[in-house]
Order: C-alpha cells, then sequence, then structure tokens
C-alpha cells in the first residue's frame, strides 16, 4: 500500500514539487561538466605564461568563449545545487537553513555573473 497519491505516482514529484527537477538538473551538469572541464583544463595549460595579448588573441575566438561560458554557467549550477543538498542535510534551523540557501544562490549566479561578464570583457579586447 503506497501514501501516495495517483497524481504524485505520475508525475512523480515529492511534496516540494521540484526534487526530479533537482536531481536531474544535478545530474546532467555533472555529465556535461565531464568534457567542459577536460576542455578547461587544456585550455588553462596552454594558456600557462601567456601574456595579455595571447589571451585577447585565444579568447576572440567564439568557439573557445563560448565553451568557456558553458563551463562557467554548468559548473555554477551544478556547484549551488550540491551545496543546496548539504544545507538542507545539515542545518537543522529552519531560519538558519533558508538565509543559507539564499547566500548560496547569490555567491552562485553572482560568481557565474563576474566571470562571464571578464570573460567577454577580455573576448571583446577590452
Amino acid at each position: 500500500m503506497s501514501y501516495r497519491t495517483p497524481y504524485s505516482r505520475v508525475t512523480g514529484l515529492g511534496s516540494a514539487k521540484e526534487g526530479t527537477g533537482h536531481f536531474w538538473t544535478q545530474r546532467m551538469t555533472a555529465v556535461a561538466n565531464v568534457p567542459l572541464m577536460l576542455f578547461l583544463v587544456w585550455l588553462v595549460v596552454s594558456l600557462i605564461g601567456a601574456d595579455r595579448a595571447q589571451m585577447v588573441a585565444t579568447f576572440s575566438n567564439p568557439v573557445i568563449t563560448a565553451f568557456t561560458i558553458l563551463t562557467i554557467v554548468s559548473a555554477s549550477i551544478h556547484m549551488r545545487l550540491g551545496l543546496q543538498v548539504v544545507i538542507e542535510d545539515y542545518v537543522q534551523a529552519e531560519g538558519s537553513k533558508l538565509v543559507l540557501i539564499l547566500l548560496n544562490t547569490f555567491f552562485s549566479y553572482g560568481v557565474a555573473a563576474v566571470a562571464v561578464v571578464s570573460l567577454l570583457k577580455l573576448s571583446f579586447g577590452g
């Protein structure tokens, strides 16, 4: 005997109505991060010792810039979701939990925004 309603069995969502989406987003960003991080490691290693002119020349290639932005966005989403799970599991006080989840979200989006804007500025030669 199941305590779940027929609707919840069909949608596959828990009481918060977002658990499945959270799970799949975290898994999909993890899969996407494997090749993206390999690309980023290759890029960083290839740019060791490069001066500003070489960096601008490298990032003026739209493919390099696009893949780097994808890496930044995917990693920041994955970071936010992973830390959210840790906060939800280990912080007991509801008020503290809410504040930490908000700070986690702002921090993740802030890091991504600063990184993307900096990268775009570099790619346009600014």
